[in-house]
């Protein structure tokens, strides 16, 4: 039983720190990018190149994944993603719908259709157990690496929003922008570097779930349903929702497949329907957001 909390919570925090970049996009920037997954993709794909073809360390393919993803978002972004900030959602989802696409495409292509293996560094392949019989605790040493990972991200990203200049900047830009604009804002760069971190955060998602969740070129649509879910339970105005939520959906997976293997992802929908019934804008919701 407590094996099976730890696990999901390791999932659901692994689910967060890749569906994030999506709830700011989202709730923050009020555009839908449902190329987010490509992102996580273009991460997990660094981390096994780096590995296999270079023999670089595991940690040392962490930064460089969010980096580049990072990177390639600010570049689609200035290029691609800016001038459709101003279409309807239709258009969004339409655009980038085609961009992730042509991203399971291309890397089909450059890299095969193939499951990659990522080999972990020996110090995270053990488990440690506590406890005896019914409550006993199995921790892998990744998932625990996972979790704690995660857990500095969350609690850097409340601070950046809630308590920097950057953060401030942010939500004035998001609540007016020619207000924003009036008092000094760069609101486009704001919208760079914040398009640019939620992209390199989902890379650096994908280069911690290559192990977990598995990596192939199909990636960006497999999981693209369970970043949704993530987004439309938690809300899209803050931090905490979409924690809470990943949570959940986290430990309803690995409960749900572990009990009721034949049901499938039928636990996670009815969950997801039920809270959405309850609260339609999510579990939490900013006041005065949009």
């Amino acid at each position: 039983m407590l094996t099976l909390l730890f696990d999901g919570i390791a999932y659901g925090m692994l689910l967060f720190i890749l569906a994030v970049g999506l709830a700011v996009t989202m709730g923050l920037m009020n555009f839908i990018n449902l190329a987010h997954g490509a992102f996580a993709m273009v991460g997990g794909y660094a981390t096994v190149v780096l590995m296999q073809r270079y023999q670089m360390p595991f940690l040392w393919c962490l930064p460089i994944a969010f980096g580049l993803s990072a990177l390639i978002g600010a570049l689609l972004e200035r290029s691609l993603y800016r001038p459709m900030y101003k279409r309807p959602h239709l258009d969004q989802v339409l655009f980038t719908i085609g961009l992730t696409f042509m991203a399971v495409a291309a890397m089909d292509y450059a890299m095969g259709s193939s499951q990659q293996i990522v080999q972990l560094p020996e110090w995270l392949k053990g488990r440690t157990e506590l406890g005896e019989g019914a409550w006993t605790l199995g921790m892998g040493h990744y998932r625990l690496f996972i979790i704690a990972v995660c857990a500095a991200l969350t609690l850097g990203l409340q601070f950046v929003l809630a308590k920097t200049r950057f953060g401030s900047r942010l939500r004035a830009a998001v609540d007016d922008q020619r207000v924003a604009a009036g008092l000094g804002i760069n609101v486009n760069m704001v919208f760079l570097s914040t398009f640019a971190v939620g992209s390199g955060l989902a890379g650096l998602g994908g280069a911690l779930g290559a192990e977990v969740l598995g990596l192939d070129p199909t990636f960006p649509l497999k999981f693209m349903v369970y970043f949704l879910i993530v987004v439309a339970m938690g809300g899209t105005t803050s931090i905490t929702g979409p924690l809470l939520a990943a949570l959940l959906l986290g430990i309803a997976d690995v409960a749900g497949k572990y009990y009721i293997p034949k049901l499938g992802a039928f636990i996670v929908y009815s969950l997801m329907i039920a809270i959405l019934i309850w609260r339609p804008q999510g579990l939490f919701v900013r006041k005065g957001g949009k």
